[in-house]
Protein backbone atom coordinates (compact mmCIF):
# COMPACT_ATOMS: atom_id res chain seq x y z
CA UNK A 1 0.00 0.00 0.00
CA UNK A 2 1.54 3.52 -0.97
CA UNK A 3 1.31 5.47 1.94
CA UNK A 4 -0.28 9.81 1.51
CA UNK A 5 2.80 11.55 1.86
CA UNK A 6 2.59 15.42 1.69
CA UNK A 7 4.98 16.72 -1.28
CA UNK A 8 6.45 19.99 0.46
CA UNK A 9 8.94 20.85 -2.94
CA UNK A 10 5.31 21.30 -5.40
CA UNK A 11 2.79 23.98 -5.18
CA UNK A 12 -1.07 23.55 -5.24
CA UNK A 13 -2.82 25.34 -7.97
CA UNK A 14 -4.96 27.57 -6.30
CA UNK A 15 -7.96 25.80 -7.77
CA UNK A 16 -7.25 22.41 -7.26
CA UNK A 17 -9.46 21.57 -4.66
CA UNK A 18 -12.44 23.63 -6.11
CA UNK A 19 -12.05 22.12 -9.18
CA UNK A 20 -12.43 18.59 -7.57
CA UNK A 21 -15.17 19.27 -5.48
CA UNK A 22 -17.01 20.41 -8.49
CA UNK A 23 -16.69 17.18 -10.03
CA UNK A 24 -18.09 15.27 -7.53
CA UNK A 25 -20.74 18.47 -6.64
CA UNK A 26 -23.90 15.97 -7.86
CA UNK A 27 -23.63 13.27 -5.98
CA UNK A 28 -26.37 10.22 -6.68
CA UNK A 29 -27.93 9.32 -3.18
CA UNK A 30 -28.82 5.62 -3.17
CA UNK A 31 -32.92 5.28 -3.43
CA UNK A 32 -35.11 2.36 -2.69
CA UNK A 33 -38.64 2.40 -3.69
CA UNK A 34 -41.13 3.70 -2.65
CA UNK A 35 -40.14 7.43 -2.09
CA UNK A 36 -41.00 10.79 -3.84
CA UNK A 37 -38.48 13.18 -5.31
CA UNK A 38 -39.69 16.80 -5.49
CA UNK A 39 -37.91 19.17 -7.69
CA UNK A 40 -37.75 22.98 -8.00
CA UNK A 41 -35.75 25.29 -10.14
CA UNK A 42 -35.85 28.74 -9.85
CA UNK A 43 -34.24 31.50 -11.75
CA UNK A 44 -32.17 33.98 -9.47
CA UNK A 45 -30.12 36.80 -9.64
CA UNK A 46 -26.58 36.35 -9.88
CA UNK A 47 -24.52 36.61 -6.92
CA UNK A 48 -26.74 35.12 -4.65
CA UNK A 49 -25.01 31.46 -4.23
CA UNK A 50 -23.28 32.19 -1.14
CA UNK A 51 -25.91 33.90 0.86
CA UNK A 52 -28.43 31.00 -0.40
CA UNK A 53 -26.11 28.45 1.04
CA UNK A 54 -25.73 30.61 4.23
CA UNK A 55 -29.62 30.98 4.35
CA UNK A 56 -30.32 27.40 3.91
CA UNK A 57 -27.22 26.21 6.89
CA UNK A 58 -28.98 28.02 9.31
CA UNK A 59 -32.60 27.09 8.60
CA UNK A 60 -31.30 23.71 8.90
CA UNK A 61 -29.57 24.14 11.88
CA UNK A 62 -33.11 25.65 13.27
CA UNK A 63 -34.99 22.85 12.13
CA UNK A 64 -32.83 19.89 13.63
CA UNK A 65 -31.41 19.64 10.07
CA UNK A 66 -27.80 18.32 9.54
CA UNK A 67 -25.54 19.36 6.75
CA UNK A 68 -23.85 16.19 5.05
CA UNK A 69 -22.17 17.88 1.82
CA UNK A 70 -21.42 20.80 0.73
CA UNK A 71 -19.74 23.18 -1.64
CA UNK A 72 -19.56 26.41 -3.32
CA UNK A 73 -22.55 25.36 -5.50
CA UNK A 74 -24.84 22.78 -3.75
CA UNK A 75 -25.87 21.41 -0.51
CA UNK A 76 -27.13 18.40 1.26
CA UNK A 77 -29.25 18.62 4.28
CA UNK A 78 -30.51 15.69 5.92
CA UNK A 79 -33.31 16.01 8.64
CA UNK A 80 -35.57 13.32 10.23
CA UNK A 81 -38.13 13.01 7.65
CA UNK A 82 -36.32 14.05 4.64
CA UNK A 83 -33.33 15.11 2.73
CA UNK A 84 -33.06 18.22 0.99
CA UNK A 85 -30.08 18.66 -2.12
CA UNK A 86 -29.82 22.29 -3.29
CA UNK A 87 -27.61 23.19 -6.46
CA UNK A 88 -26.15 26.37 -7.94
CA UNK A 89 -26.29 26.43 -11.87
CA UNK A 90 -25.53 29.39 -14.17
CA UNK A 91 -28.58 30.64 -14.00
CA UNK A 92 -31.38 29.15 -11.72
CA UNK A 93 -30.85 26.95 -8.62
CA UNK A 94 -32.42 23.86 -7.39
CA UNK A 95 -33.95 22.32 -4.61
CA UNK A 96 -34.24 18.50 -4.77
CA UNK A 97 -36.75 16.87 -1.76
CA UNK A 98 -36.19 13.37 -1.10
CA UNK A 99 -39.16 11.80 1.13
CA UNK A 100 -40.10 8.29 1.39
CA UNK A 101 -44.01 6.96 0.93
CA UNK A 102 -45.79 4.93 2.83
CA UNK A 103 -45.46 1.95 2.38
CA UNK A 104 -49.17 0.74 1.61
CA UNK A 105 -50.89 0.74 -1.86
CA UNK A 106 -53.09 3.46 -0.99
CA UNK A 107 -50.34 6.03 0.01
CA UNK A 108 -48.00 4.64 -3.08
CA UNK A 109 -50.75 5.11 -5.74
CA UNK A 110 -52.33 8.66 -4.08
CA UNK A 111 -51.39 12.30 -4.98
CA UNK A 112 -49.36 13.62 -2.31
CA UNK A 113 -50.21 17.03 -1.99
CA UNK A 114 -47.49 19.86 -2.70
CA UNK A 115 -47.93 21.30 0.76
CA UNK A 116 -46.65 17.98 1.97
CA UNK A 117 -43.92 17.17 0.42
CA UNK A 118 -42.22 20.88 1.46
CA UNK A 119 -41.04 21.50 4.77
CA UNK A 120 -42.08 25.06 6.59
CA UNK A 121 -38.69 26.53 6.32
CA UNK A 122 -38.22 25.79 2.49
CA UNK A 123 -41.02 28.41 1.81
CA UNK A 124 -39.35 31.83 0.54
CA UNK A 125 -36.78 31.13 -1.36
CA UNK A 126 -35.80 34.06 -3.48
CA UNK A 127 -36.17 33.57 -7.69
CA UNK A 128 -38.92 32.81 -9.71
CA UNK A 129 -40.12 29.31 -10.36
CA UNK A 130 -39.19 27.74 -13.47
CA UNK A 131 -39.69 24.24 -12.63
CA UNK A 132 -41.67 22.29 -10.44
CA UNK A 133 -41.55 18.37 -11.01
CA UNK A 134 -42.33 15.30 -8.62
CA UNK A 135 -40.99 11.75 -9.25
CA UNK A 136 -42.92 8.99 -7.49
CA UNK A 137 -40.26 5.64 -7.09
CA UNK A 138 -42.85 2.57 -6.64
CA UNK A 139 -41.85 -0.91 -6.65
CA UNK A 140 -43.68 -3.34 -9.27
CA UNK A 141 -45.47 -5.67 -6.91
CA UNK A 142 -47.35 -2.44 -5.85
CA UNK A 143 -48.59 -1.22 -8.84
CA UNK A 144 -48.16 -2.66 -12.55
CA UNK A 145 -47.46 -1.11 -15.96
CA UNK A 146 -50.38 -2.46 -17.36
CA UNK A 147 -52.52 -0.79 -14.85
CA UNK A 148 -50.91 2.62 -15.86
CA UNK A 149 -51.73 1.51 -19.81
CA UNK A 150 -54.99 1.00 -19.66
CA UNK A 151 -56.42 3.93 -18.51
CA UNK A 152 -55.37 5.44 -21.70
CA UNK A 153 -57.87 7.02 -23.62
CA UNK A 154 -57.61 8.09 -27.05
CA UNK A 155 -58.98 11.55 -26.49
CA UNK A 156 -57.18 12.53 -23.98
CA UNK A 157 -53.83 13.32 -22.36
CA UNK A 158 -50.60 11.53 -24.32
CA UNK A 159 -48.76 9.41 -22.27
CA UNK A 160 -45.57 9.47 -22.61
CA UNK A 161 -44.07 5.70 -21.48
CA UNK A 162 -40.75 4.00 -22.10
CA UNK A 163 -39.33 0.84 -20.65
CA UNK A 164 -35.34 2.29 -18.96
CA UNK A 165 -32.28 1.15 -17.57
CA UNK A 166 -31.91 -1.92 -19.69
CA UNK A 167 -35.26 -3.38 -18.74
CA UNK A 168 -35.09 -2.87 -15.27
CA UNK A 169 -38.35 0.01 -15.12
CA UNK A 170 -40.80 1.71 -16.72
CA UNK A 171 -41.32 5.16 -16.38
CA UNK A 172 -44.49 7.20 -17.36
CA UNK A 173 -44.89 11.04 -17.68
CA UNK A 174 -47.84 13.13 -19.22
CA UNK A 175 -45.42 16.60 -19.20
CA UNK A 176 -48.16 18.48 -18.10
CA UNK A 177 -48.64 20.41 -14.86
CA UNK A 178 -51.18 19.34 -12.38
CA UNK A 179 -51.47 21.10 -9.06
CA UNK A 180 -47.95 22.83 -9.40
CA UNK A 181 -46.26 19.37 -10.29
CA UNK A 182 -45.59 17.84 -13.38
CA UNK A 183 -45.29 14.28 -12.19
CA UNK A 184 -42.92 11.21 -13.18
CA UNK A 185 -43.99 7.89 -12.33
CA UNK A 186 -41.03 5.30 -12.61
CA UNK A 187 -42.07 1.64 -11.69
CA UNK A 188 -39.27 -0.34 -10.68
CA UNK A 189 -39.00 -3.84 -11.73
CA UNK A 190 -34.97 -4.63 -10.86
CA UNK A 191 -33.42 -1.47 -10.67
CA UNK A 192 -30.30 -0.97 -7.82
CA UNK A 193 -30.22 1.30 -5.22
CA UNK A 194 -27.36 4.00 -7.55
CA UNK A 195 -29.54 2.90 -10.76
CA UNK A 196 -32.91 4.05 -9.21
CA UNK A 197 -30.89 7.51 -8.15
CA UNK A 198 -29.62 8.05 -11.73
CA UNK A 199 -32.72 7.11 -13.29
CA UNK A 200 -34.45 9.99 -11.44
CA UNK A 201 -31.86 12.58 -11.60
CA UNK A 202 -32.15 11.78 -15.41
CA UNK A 203 -35.82 12.91 -15.66
CA UNK A 204 -35.27 16.02 -13.20
CA UNK A 205 -33.21 17.00 -16.09
CA UNK A 206 -34.97 15.82 -18.80
CA UNK A 207 -37.48 18.22 -17.38
CA UNK A 208 -35.46 21.01 -15.77
CA UNK A 209 -33.52 21.48 -19.19
CA UNK A 210 -36.47 21.25 -21.26
CA UNK A 211 -38.17 23.99 -20.11
CA UNK A 212 -35.33 26.55 -19.60
CA UNK A 213 -34.44 25.54 -23.34
CA UNK A 214 -37.81 26.62 -24.39
CA UNK A 215 -37.29 30.16 -22.42
CA UNK A 216 -35.73 31.25 -25.73
CA UNK A 217 -38.97 30.51 -27.86
CA UNK A 218 -41.08 33.29 -26.92
CA UNK A 219 -37.88 35.65 -27.29
CA UNK A 220 -37.40 34.16 -31.13
CA UNK A 221 -41.25 34.85 -31.65
CA UNK A 222 -40.56 38.39 -30.63
CA UNK A 223 -37.73 39.34 -32.49
CA UNK A 224 -39.19 37.47 -35.57
CA UNK A 225 -41.65 40.30 -36.38
CA UNK A 226 -39.09 42.36 -36.03
CA UNK A 227 -36.24 40.60 -38.13
CA UNK A 228 -38.97 40.83 -40.97
CA UNK A 229 -39.38 44.43 -40.49
CA UNK A 230 -35.87 45.18 -40.66
CA UNK A 231 -35.15 42.90 -43.82
CA UNK A 232 -37.58 45.25 -45.68
CA UNK A 233 -35.78 48.36 -44.79
CA UNK A 234 -32.90 46.41 -45.63
CA UNK A 235 -34.20 46.43 -48.89
CA UNK A 236 -35.59 49.46 -49.67
CA UNK A 237 -32.15 50.89 -48.61
CA UNK A 238 -30.46 49.03 -51.21
CA UNK A 239 -32.99 50.22 -53.91
CA UNK A 240 -32.45 53.64 -52.41
CA UNK A 241 -28.74 52.87 -53.02
CA UNK A 242 -29.10 52.14 -56.71
CA UNK A 243 -31.27 55.19 -56.91
CA UNK A 244 -29.07 57.63 -55.33
CA UNK A 245 -27.95 60.69 -57.34
CA UNK A 246 -26.13 62.94 -55.33
CA UNK A 247 -23.30 62.57 -52.50
CA UNK A 248 -26.02 64.34 -49.70
CA UNK A 249 -28.45 60.96 -51.02
CA UNK A 250 -25.01 58.47 -50.59
CA UNK A 251 -24.85 60.12 -47.20
CA UNK A 252 -28.45 59.99 -45.96
CA UNK A 253 -28.83 56.45 -46.74
CA UNK A 254 -25.39 55.14 -44.73
CA UNK A 255 -26.90 57.00 -41.61
CA UNK A 256 -30.37 54.79 -41.76
CA UNK A 257 -27.48 51.72 -43.11
CA UNK A 258 -25.56 52.55 -39.72
CA UNK A 259 -28.62 53.01 -37.39
CA UNK A 260 -30.58 49.79 -38.32
CA UNK A 261 -27.15 48.21 -38.31
CA UNK A 262 -26.80 49.38 -34.81
CA UNK A 263 -30.51 48.08 -33.65
CA UNK A 264 -28.80 44.31 -35.13
CA UNK A 265 -26.11 44.35 -33.66
CA UNK A 266 -28.12 45.45 -30.15
CA UNK A 267 -30.43 42.20 -30.89
CA UNK A 268 -27.96 39.95 -31.42
CA UNK A 269 -26.31 40.65 -27.79
CA UNK A 270 -29.78 40.71 -26.11
CA UNK A 271 -30.13 37.07 -27.46
CA UNK A 272 -27.19 35.53 -27.88
CA UNK A 273 -26.64 34.23 -24.32
CA UNK A 274 -30.64 33.01 -24.29
CA UNK A 275 -29.82 31.24 -27.85
CA UNK A 276 -26.76 29.45 -26.96
CA UNK A 277 -28.31 28.66 -23.72
CA UNK A 278 -31.40 26.96 -25.25
CA UNK A 279 -29.03 24.82 -27.68
CA UNK A 280 -26.67 23.79 -24.64
CA UNK A 281 -30.01 22.59 -22.58
CA UNK A 282 -31.44 21.04 -25.66
CA UNK A 283 -28.19 18.77 -25.76
CA UNK A 284 -28.72 17.99 -22.62
CA UNK A 285 -32.14 16.96 -22.83
CA UNK A 286 -30.89 14.80 -25.57
CA UNK A 287 -28.28 13.57 -23.76
CA UNK A 288 -29.95 12.45 -20.57
CA UNK A 289 -32.83 10.80 -22.71
CA UNK A 290 -30.03 9.07 -24.39
CA UNK A 291 -28.35 7.82 -21.38
CA UNK A 292 -32.24 6.44 -20.13
CA UNK A 293 -31.74 3.57 -22.70
CA UNK A 294 -35.25 2.93 -23.86
CA UNK A 295 -37.66 0.61 -25.30
CA UNK A 296 -41.21 0.85 -26.38
CA UNK A 297 -44.10 0.58 -24.61
CA UNK A 298 -47.20 -0.37 -26.46
CA UNK A 299 -49.42 2.22 -27.20
CA UNK A 300 -47.16 5.31 -25.52
CA UNK A 301 -44.55 7.47 -27.57
CA UNK A 302 -40.93 7.07 -26.30
CA UNK A 303 -38.94 10.72 -24.85
CA UNK A 304 -37.09 10.60 -27.65
CA UNK A 305 -40.10 10.66 -29.79
CA UNK A 306 -41.83 12.86 -28.11
CA UNK A 307 -39.02 15.62 -28.14
CA UNK A 308 -38.52 15.36 -31.64
CA UNK A 309 -42.09 16.12 -32.58
CA UNK A 310 -42.54 19.36 -29.70
CA UNK A 311 -38.94 20.51 -28.57
CA UNK A 312 -37.06 20.24 -31.88
CA UNK A 313 -39.06 22.57 -33.47
CA UNK A 314 -39.30 25.19 -31.08
CA UNK A 315 -35.71 24.88 -30.67
CA UNK A 316 -35.49 24.65 -35.03
CA UNK A 317 -37.13 28.41 -34.08
CA UNK A 318 -34.77 29.61 -31.99
CA UNK A 319 -31.53 28.29 -34.08
CA UNK A 320 -33.41 29.85 -37.78
CA UNK A 321 -34.16 33.57 -35.28
CA UNK A 322 -30.28 33.34 -34.28
CA UNK A 323 -29.10 32.54 -38.38
CA UNK A 324 -31.44 35.55 -39.51
CA UNK A 325 -30.03 37.68 -37.13
CA UNK A 326 -26.38 36.79 -38.22
CA UNK A 327 -27.29 37.01 -41.85
CA UNK A 328 -29.19 40.34 -41.45
CA UNK A 329 -25.94 41.18 -39.54
CA UNK A 330 -23.70 39.69 -42.79
CA UNK A 331 -25.72 41.47 -45.56
CA UNK A 332 -25.66 45.11 -43.52
CA UNK A 333 -22.03 44.92 -43.45
CA UNK A 334 -21.95 44.05 -47.17
CA UNK A 335 -24.12 46.43 -47.98
CA UNK A 336 -22.67 49.30 -46.55
CA UNK A 337 -19.42 48.55 -47.75
CA UNK A 338 -20.64 48.92 -50.81
CA UNK A 339 -21.95 51.96 -49.84
CA UNK A 340 -18.80 53.18 -48.57
CA UNK A 341 -17.02 51.63 -51.96
CA UNK A 342 -19.17 54.03 -54.23
CA UNK A 343 -18.80 57.03 -51.91
CA UNK A 344 -14.77 56.11 -51.97
CA UNK A 345 -15.16 55.78 -55.68
CA UNK A 346 -17.35 59.13 -55.79
CA UNK A 347 -14.35 61.16 -53.77
CA UNK A 348 -11.49 59.79 -55.67
CA UNK A 349 -13.09 61.67 -58.82
CA UNK A 350 -13.82 64.56 -56.95
CA UNK A 351 -10.13 64.44 -55.93
CA UNK A 352 -9.23 63.50 -59.55
CA UNK A 353 -11.02 66.92 -60.78
CA UNK A 354 -9.50 68.60 -57.99
CA UNK A 355 -5.86 67.85 -59.18
CA UNK A 356 -6.72 68.19 -63.11
CA UNK A 357 -7.40 71.73 -61.47
CA UNK A 358 -4.35 72.33 -59.44
CA UNK A 359 -2.23 71.15 -62.27
CA UNK A 360 -4.20 73.72 -64.86
CA UNK A 361 -3.45 76.08 -61.87
CA UNK A 362 0.51 75.41 -61.98
CA UNK A 363 0.90 75.63 -65.63
CA UNK A 364 -1.26 78.76 -65.78
CA UNK A 365 1.70 80.15 -62.94
CA UNK A 366 4.48 78.15 -64.73
CA UNK A 367 3.21 80.31 -67.32
CA UNK A 368 2.66 83.77 -65.43
CA UNK A 369 6.37 82.96 -64.30
CA UNK A 370 7.72 82.51 -67.32
CA UNK A 371 6.39 86.13 -68.33
CA UNK A 372 7.42 87.41 -65.27
CA UNK A 373 11.17 85.98 -65.76
CA UNK A 374 11.01 87.49 -69.37
CA UNK A 375 10.34 91.09 -67.26
CA UNK A 376 12.83 90.40 -65.24
CA UNK A 377 15.10 90.08 -67.80
CA UNK A 378 14.02 93.49 -69.76
CA UNK A 379 14.46 95.45 -65.93
CA UNK A 380 17.70 93.45 -65.53
CA UNK A 381 19.16 95.00 -68.52
CA UNK A 382 17.47 98.28 -68.95
CA UNK A 383 19.22 98.89 -65.51
CA UNK A 384 22.38 97.43 -65.75
CA UNK A 385 22.85 99.21 -69.24
CA UNK A 386 21.97 102.57 -67.43
CA UNK A 387 24.67 101.50 -65.35
CA UNK A 388 27.05 100.88 -68.01
CA UNK A 389 26.62 104.27 -70.05
CA UNK A 390 27.08 106.45 -66.64
CA UNK A 391 30.11 104.72 -66.54
CA UNK A 392 31.33 104.68 -69.94
CA UNK A 393 29.69 108.86 -69.82
CA UNK A 394 32.54 109.02 -66.89
CA UNK A 395 35.49 106.98 -68.65
CA UNK A 396 34.99 109.36 -71.95
CA UNK A 397 36.34 112.15 -69.94
CA UNK A 398 39.50 109.75 -69.69
CA UNK A 399 39.03 108.21 -72.79
CA UNK A 400 37.66 110.69 -75.21
CA UNK A 401 37.63 108.20 -77.95
CA UNK A 402 35.31 105.98 -75.77
CA UNK A 403 31.68 106.25 -76.70
CA UNK A 404 29.15 106.07 -73.80
CA UNK A 405 26.36 105.80 -76.62
CA UNK A 406 28.40 102.47 -78.46
CA UNK A 407 29.48 100.94 -75.19
CA UNK A 408 25.71 101.26 -74.00
CA UNK A 409 24.56 99.36 -76.97
CA UNK A 410 26.95 96.98 -77.02
CA UNK A 411 26.59 95.87 -73.30
CA UNK A 412 22.48 95.61 -73.63
CA UNK A 413 23.29 91.70 -75.45
CA UNK A 414 25.88 90.95 -73.23
CA UNK A 415 23.76 92.20 -70.11
CA UNK A 416 20.49 90.49 -71.16
CA UNK A 417 22.50 87.10 -71.95
CA UNK A 418 24.12 86.92 -68.75
CA UNK A 419 20.64 87.46 -67.45
CA UNK A 420 19.21 84.69 -68.85
CA UNK A 421 21.99 82.18 -68.20
CA UNK A 422 21.50 83.22 -64.70
CA UNK A 423 17.84 82.48 -64.11
CA UNK A 424 18.17 79.18 -65.58
CA UNK A 425 21.05 78.18 -63.48
CA UNK A 426 18.98 79.09 -60.60
CA UNK A 427 15.95 77.49 -61.97
CA UNK A 428 18.45 74.37 -62.62
CA UNK A 429 19.41 74.49 -58.71
CA UNK A 430 16.21 74.89 -57.35
CA UNK A 431 14.77 72.00 -59.72
CA UNK A 432 17.79 69.91 -58.21
CA UNK A 433 17.10 70.51 -54.26
CA UNK A 434 13.31 69.75 -55.31
CA UNK A 435 14.33 66.43 -56.34
CA UNK A 436 16.65 65.41 -54.17
CA UNK A 437 14.13 66.60 -51.08
CA UNK A 438 11.32 64.34 -52.57
CA UNK A 439 13.42 61.05 -53.27
CA UNK A 440 14.56 61.40 -49.50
Amino acid sequence: MISATPLPDLRTHPLRDRLNEEFHARPAMPLSSPVVVSHFALIQEAGAAAAERQRLRKLAEAGSGQVIAQSETHLIVESPDCRLCWEKHTEFSSYTLFRALAADVAACTGQDKPQTLLPAWLSGVPGELIVATRVKLLASQRISPESVTAGLSPTGRQMVGARVADRAAWVFTDFTVDDTFSDFLIIDDSLTPRQAARTVQRLLDIETYRLLALLALPVAREIGGWLGHAEEQLAELVDRIGQAQSPTDEREVLAELTRLAAKVEHSIARTTFRFGAARAYHALVMQRIGELREQRVTGCPTFHEIMQRRLLPAMQTCIAMAARQEELSGRLARTGQLLRTRVEVELERQNQEQLAQMNRRARLQLRLQETVEGLSVVAITYYASQLVHYLAKGASTILPWLSPELTTAVSIPLIAGASVLGIHRMRSRLRAEEDAGGST
